[in-house]
């Protein structure tokens, strides 16, 4: 998982249409002087939710995680994948984006008369789904559409909040956009302010860590930092790679150990740094793992306590509970996504198979109480990535404001031009999201840099030993890109465990 979640926007339309050549055929409209019309060649087959509007915001979220893919007989066309294991987590995140699209539409201050829609897509945790997903985004899911004689036509959408998974966001973005791994910046602030120059590095072996580890490795460089060892978590858990792994980092001199993973790759390691016994190991973590309760137990407290990490940002978002208690699931073939929500929260069917009834499961009637069955699904006490996909809408609803607000004459475009409503072409929205500045209601700003790129903002997490020998994740500090330079890193040393007798690394 990646900590900022992507805001693709397209470098320009033609190039969507052509990177979707094998989607659309277009076809001699029976009137000359008319638009060219296009045909879908194929849709796929995907899970999602919909809502028209003048100007729609796509979305990738991981709502299932587990794909099964059709044999190939190599004698027919292969049918679509299916997903498979609902999660509330990825689908939390989607209503999050509806969410905000709604609340946006009822503002009179920002894009007045103007309505925002979605397309929202399941990458069910596979890069092929994720593509599939993205090039519908790209090219639309209608059969039919229109486009000027230049082909160059607006597309279906001006922009994607998503995808959360690194090696979904890296591969699509070398399509839609650009990849960043801003979240190594606020580990390097941490060492920085403890002076720890010399740190042992280890990344899991997948897009997420590998990306990670590049950053890291020059940025700690240029900090005057150096690595003592780094290496990259086997990708079966070989448990001779895992052993030799730990002997070296116990023989190490360095105390620092910096771990870039997700939960599955590191898991083995930790295991094996219990059964080697290597204590006074100060562990600074990843946001994918920092808050895993995988991790925070009793068994593990005597390694892990005291570990430093950063987390996303928390947030809070006003009406958020009131419109997940809301959600009701309907018939539209667009909105498949919320009947399967529907079904996996009360384990119900709607069209239940034969022998569903007889086995004693439940049909589903779409009255179901919500409030009733919800459980931390309506919990909004510890928003974080839902908390990015806010503030990721609402950006791009500043820029197309911003955008909607041009002079003509006066614009930033050749012969000071401004954006065409009518063919608005994201590129053009590119120019005015580098611009962006704004503070949500909870009080962060969101802007960005010169190169684009969003200034991110962390929490600080320490691993604190409770008295009963378990270990709870506490907020120590925040890291702000894009407060003024000598005050991005606030750090309360007070509220730190340390979990060494000195209260410091040796």
């Amino acid at each position: 998982m990646i900590v900022l979640l992507c805001i693709y926007l397209y470098l320009s339309t033609n190039m969507i249409l052509n990177s979707s050549s094998l989607d659309l055929r277009s076809s001699p409209s029976p009137n000359a002087s008319s638009s060219p019309l296009c045909h879908l060649w194929k849709q796929f087959s995907l899970n999602g939710m919909y809502q028209e509007g003048d100007f729609v915001l796509g979305g990738l979220f991981e709502v299932h995680f587990f794909t099964l893919f059709p044999e190939l007989s190599f004698t027919s066309e292969p049918l679509q994948p299916s997903c498979e294991g609902f999660t509330t987590f990825g689908y939390k995140q989607a209503e999050t984006m509806a969410f905000a699209v709604d609340e946006i539409n009822k503002r009179s201050d920002l894009l007045p008369n103007i309505s925002l829609g979605y397309q929202l897509y399941d990458n069910c945790l596979r890069l092929g789904v994720a593509f599939r997903a993205a090039m519908s985004l790209a090219s639309g899911s209608q059969e039919k559409f229109l486009l000027d004689e230049t082909c160059s036509g607006s597309p279906p959408v001006l922009g994607i909040v998503g995808d959360p998974g690194s090696t979904h966001a890296i591969a699509i973005s070398s399509i839609l956009g650009l990849f960043k791994v801003p979240m190594v910046e606020a580990m390097i602030q941490i060492l920085r302010r403890f002076g720890w120059t010399w740190v042992g590095l280890v990344v899991s072996s997948d897009d997420y860590g590998l990306f990670a580890a590049r950053s890291f490795l020059s940025d700690l460089a240029q900090s005057g930092g150096c690595v003592a060892y780094s290496y990259v978590l086997p990708k079966d858990n070989n448990p001779t790679e895992l052993k030799r792994i730990v002997e070296n980092i116990k023989r190490s001199s360095a105390r620092v150990l910096v771990a870039i993973s997700s939960e599955a790759y590191l898991l083995p390691l930790v295991d094996e740094v219990v059964v080697q016994n290597v204590r006074g190991i100060q562990w600074i973590a990843s946001e994918a793992w920092t808050s895993s309760s995988v991790f925070l137990t009793p068994r593990l407290m005597p390694y892990l306590g005291g570990t430093l990490g950063i987390a996303i940002r928390r947030g809070e978002i006003p009406g958020l509970r009131e419109h997940l208690l809301n959600i009701r699931p309907d018939n539209k073939s667009s909105n498949n996504m919320v009947r399967q929500f529907w079904e996996a929260m009360f384990e119900c069917a709607f069209e239940p198979s034969l022998g569903w009834v007889e086995s004693g499961k439940n049909v589903c009637t779409g009255r179901e109480d919500l409030s009733a069955a919800a459980g931390g699904f309506v919990d909004v006490t510890d928003l974080r990535p839902e908390y990015n996909v806010y503030k990721a809408v609402y950006a791009l609803a500043h820029a197309l404001h911003d955008l909607l607000q041009c002079v003509p004459g006066k614009g930033p475009f050749s012969g000071h031009s401004c954006a065409s409503i009518k063919k608005l072409e994201p590129w053009q929205l590119v120019h005015y999201l580098e611009r962006v500045n704004f503070t949500t209601g909870f009080g962060d700003r969101v802007s960005f840099d010169d190169n684009g790129d969003a200034l991110p903002i962390y929490d600080i997490m320490n691993w604190v030993r409770l008295q009963d020998g378990s270990m709870q994740v506490k907020n120590v500090g925040v890291v702000d890109k894009s407060a003024p330079a000598g005050q991005q890193l606030t750090l309360d040393e007070d509220r730190i465990f340390w979990n060494f007798e000195s209260k410091k690394v040796h």
